[in-house]
């Protein structure tokens, strides 16, 4: 047996999908459409590592708009555009939001400072806004 007949091969981890630019899909095609003789188009598909069912693919793409269609395209969902009613009542959340917290802390504080005024036996009114208003 001859161990040099073996040769060691390279295969990665995990197959990951080709993607092809719109400029080589329109590139290909157009080679394509050139092919006239019998074998031609076997031969470009073998060169260049690709399926019928590419062309077949690209081709519609194509007619659906040359542009539209063959032109690299995000995945995922469509971006909506921020209407400027939903950014104001957000922003007004947010500050009815910070405004109760102060609030609560502003009793908090009117509290101590009745109990404080009691043990040290000043009279304090009973709503402080009372003599606000006046």
């Amino acid at each position: 047996m001859n161990m040099l007949a073996a040769t060691e091969t390279e295969v990665s981890s995990k197959a990951q999908r080709r993607r092809f630019s719109a400029e080589y899909k329109r590139k290909v095609l157009q080679e394509a459409e050139a092919c006239t003789k019998q074998g031609e188009l076997a031969a470009l598909l073998r060169r260049e590592g690709l399926y019928s069912s590419h062309l077949t693919a690209w081709r519609r793409l194509r007619e659906a708009g040359e542009l539209s269609g063959l032109a690299a395209r995000k995945r995922g969902p469509k971006a909506r555009a921020v209407d400027e009613r939903d950014r104001t009542i957000a922003e007004q959340q947010r500050q009815i939001a910070r405004l109760t917290a102060k609030l609560e802390k502003a009793e908090i504080i009117i509290d101590v400072q009745k109990k404080v005024g009691r043990l040290l036996g000043i009279e304090m009114p009973e709503d402080p806004l009372a003599t606000v208003k006046k």
